[in-house]
């Protein structure tokens, strides 16, 4: 039987990458004025942008890894995976700032082994910025330029070692709940950073911050993608009580809430 998902090699990272920083230049194509912005049953926002990215996005991955199940926001029902080996895909994260006018909005991409991110791609149009990072092959930054679907500039990036006073946490900017602020005061956390989509973990994976706790539920497909750049490049996120945070394993596809790290051993000193 043919393996849905092969190792992820470079030649494999490059072909998801090039996919990814298409459907950035898919949004950023659209005029403002034909977003044509709809609500959708969870009472959350699509626009003509989410669209056209999922397309590019699902067309490469149908010609890249043919028999790789793939669960998109804008293709999903809410039901588990059929396997837990699959890609996580959310064509535009942060609909909300996108609209809003906001620079804050990522194209997220994951692919995932046996409930584990293997590999991940986050790209933030708006800013020009790529992140991609796989097992065994580290996290990278890469810079977008407007239609062009070829990154350039890749610069290797690690997370920094937590620092024993003055931690730097990233929050969400749209779902900071009281749980979440309650576990931060367990910390000495100097500054508190609040930014939209997925960046907050790209920001930790290149060592500009130390914790994001977020501890309300999230869609597999908000996270996924950043927690495979976190991973490859030093990081650590878990369950909300320590406990390894696997794919597909969870009701709709909901996530409770998890904790990412740059540094692991802030982790264990809680």
């Amino acid at each position: 039987m043919t393996d849905p998902l092969p190792p992820i090699d470079v030649a494999l990272l490059e072909a998801l990458t090039e996919i990814v920083a298409r459907a950035a230049a898919a949004i950023l194509a659209v005029p403002r004025a034909d977003l044509a912005t709809t609500t959708k049953a969870d009472n959350s926002p699509v626009t003509a942008a989410d669209l056209a990215a999922d397309t590019v996005i699902s067309e490469g991955l149908a010609r890249l890894l043919p028999h790789l199940p793939v669960i998109s926001e804008e293709r999903c029902d809410g039901t588990p995976a059929p396997s837990s080996t699959c890609a996580l895909v959310d064509p535009l994260d942060g609909t909300k700032d996108f609209v809003a006018g906001r620079g804050e909005f990522t194209v997220n991409l994951a692919l995932i082994r046996d409930g584990r991110p293997v590999a991940g791609i986050v790209a933030a149009p708006a800013s020009g910025e790529l992140f991609r990072g796989a097992e065994g092959l580290g996290a990278e930054k890469l810079q977008l330029s407007g239609s062009e679907t070829r990154p350039g500039g890749a610069v290797p990036i690690r997370t920094r070692r937590a620092p024993s006073g003055n931690v730097i946490a990233v929050v969400s900017r749209s779902h900071l709940d009281a749980a979440t602020i309650a576990y931060l005061q367990l910390f000495p956390v100097a500054r508190q950073i609040a930014i939209g989509s997925s960046l907050k973990l790209c920001r930790l994976a290149e060592g500009a911050a130390d914790l994001y706790p977020r501890l309300s539920p999230l869609s597999e497909w908000d996270l996924a993608a950043g927690h495979a750049v976190l991973a490859a490049a030093g990081g650590l996120v878990t369950a909300p009580d320590g406990r390894p945070l696997l794919y597909g394993t969870h009701t709709g596809l909901r996530i409770p809430g998890f904790l990412a790290w740059g540094d692991p051993a802030l982790a264990k000193a809680v």
